[in-house]
Parts: structure tokens; sequence; C-alpha cells
């Protein structure tokens, strides 16, 4: 064969594999609901090109580009710029990303996931949109005092399966834990921010924009102990609770952007992991005051 002839088909190769990166780059995409913070949809933006407002009890943050423009996005980074923003929560000049970027979940995903999911936004069309800058009150709009903020909560390493548990609770654990970062909006906070450890998962009054999010722990009385594995799973697919209503704000945008496009044994994954979380007893009050146990 010729060299030329060699080229072609060495080209024709890479192509290919780097196709299916992207493919699977955009199932964890999916998973990890990306498009739900990164696109103004209220505000008519464009797809991942950032300026959602996301309103916190420390005031509001944007959500920057990440579409592959080479001046207001990330065309510029290479794979590994990504994978440190995503698993230290460091941007390519240095400086940190304030954790409203969920970073502290994202640092468990594997180097292999971190790829694809690269590869896949190297495809979305590019968008120029330079990023807004944040409205938060000192010392919370202090970049430099995040190194702090992480010196005191923030973990990083891949997810480790654990020996003593199944295939799918693992692949449950970690799709919740580092993909879907489940605890960052069911968890409460303390008043610098870190997640309150000893209530992972058991719901928060100041969840996501200032919504309530429900406790997802399996206390039968506050939680979801009263659900089984499959209702679960079912509530991820379709938005639908057991008793037939539907879950709404960020939850709903979570399942129609994100969850409902995961394969049937991913979503049970999750289902089992959830359901095999220590119980808490954390009855988080509606808006109204009126207080309901996990998505009631």
């Amino acid at each position: 064969m010729a060299l030329g002839g060699l080229a072609l088909v060495i080209s024709a190769a890479a192509f290919a594999q780097q196709a299916t990166r992207a493919v699977r780059g955009e199932y964890i995409f999916r998973a990890g609901v990306c498009a739900g913070c990164h696109t103004d949809s209220k505000g008519g933006g464009e797809f991942l090109a950032g300026g959602r407002p996301l309103k916190t009890p420390f005031g509001v943050f944007y959500s920057p580009n990440i579409t592959p423009d080479g001046e207001t996005g990330i065309g510029g980074w290479s794979d590994a710029d990504f994978t440190r923003a995503m698993t230290e929560g460091v941007a390519p000049d240095g400086s940190h990303y304030f954790p409203v970027f969920p970073y502290a979940a994202f640092t468990g995903m594997s180097a292999a996931d971190l790829g694809d999911l690269k590869a896949y936004l190297d495809t979305v069309p590019p968008v120029r949109r330079p990023n807004r800058a944040h409205n938060v009150s000192p010392p919370f709009g202090w970049r430099f005092m995040v190194g702090m903020w992480k010196w005191l909560f923030f973990e990083r390493g891949a997810y480790r399966p654990r020996g003593d548990r199944s295939a799918q609770w693992n692949r449950g654990a970690y799709l919740a834990t580092a993909m879907a970062h489940c605890a960052e909006c069911h968890t409460a906070r303390n008043p610098l921010g870190g997640l309150v450890r000893e209530k992972l998962y058991a719901g928060t009054e100041q969840g996501p924009e200032g919504q309530r999010a429900p406790n997802i722990t399996p206390h039968a009385a506050t939680g979801i102990g009263r659900w089984d594995a499959d209702e679960v799973a079912a509530l991820l697919k379709t938005g639908l609770k057991p008793d037939f209503d539907d879950v709404q704000g960020a939850m709903g945008e979570a399942v129609e952007q994100g969850y409902k496009f995961l394969t049937d044994d991913d979503r049970a994954a999750i289902a089992t992991y959830l359901m095999a979380l220590e119980p808490i007893d954390n009855l988080v009050p509606t808006k109204g005051g009126a207080p309901k146990s996990g998505y009631e």
C-alpha cells in the first residue's frame, strides 16, 4: 500500500475512534446533566454558551461558556486542561473555580470518561459569548479564598470501587457520587458552603436556586424509604413519583435533560445505591412551611 493510502486508512480509523468517544461522551454529558447549568434557556441563550444565573445563599453565579469557541469557550483547552478543571477545580490560567462548579463530585470520574466527555464537547457548535461576571458579595466572591475552601472541604480522587459491594451498587455509586453529583444538590451546607457530611443526601431547604431538595435517603418517614428501587428508577426515567405526581424545578430538568437518556441498567444501579444509603431522619419543609417527605 502506498504511503498516501496508508495515511488515509490511519486517518479514517482515528476519525472513527474519535466519533466513538464522542458518542460515549454524550452519554456521560447526559448523566452529568451539564446542559441544565450551562444553557440559559430562560434567557434565550444558545446551547452550552453559559450565562445561566445560579442563585445561591452567597450570591448569583453565572455559568461559563463550555462550547469549543476558541476565545470565549473551551476551544483552546487541552485534554489535560479539561481534566484539571473537572478534577481539581483549577482553570488553565491556574486560578481556582468557585465550588458552585461541582468539581468536588466530578473529581471521582475516571480519566476515560473525562476524555470521552471532552471529545463530545469538542463536537458542539462553538458560540462566541463572553462569560458574565458573578454577583457575589465578599468574602465569598474572592477567588483567592477558594484555595482555603478546598483545603477545608475538597478531597480529590477518582472513585474507588468497594469490594464488599455488588457491581450494580458500585456502578450506581459512581454515577450518583461522581457524574450525577446528587449529593451536591441534596445535602445541606455549612456557613462556608461545605457539605454537611453527616447529612449526605438528607435534603435541604436551600437546594439549587433556593429550591427545596428533598431527603433521598431511605428513611421511612422523612425520605424515600416507603419506595422500592423500581419506583426510584422509574422516576429517573419518567419524572413521575409513585403517586403519579411529577417532579418539578431542578429535578424535572435533570430528568428531561439527563436521566431519561440513561440505560435502564444505569438507572437501576443509581436506585440500588440510593436505597442502600444510611437512612437519615431529616424532614425538609416545603416553601409553604408544610413538611413533606422524599419527592412528595
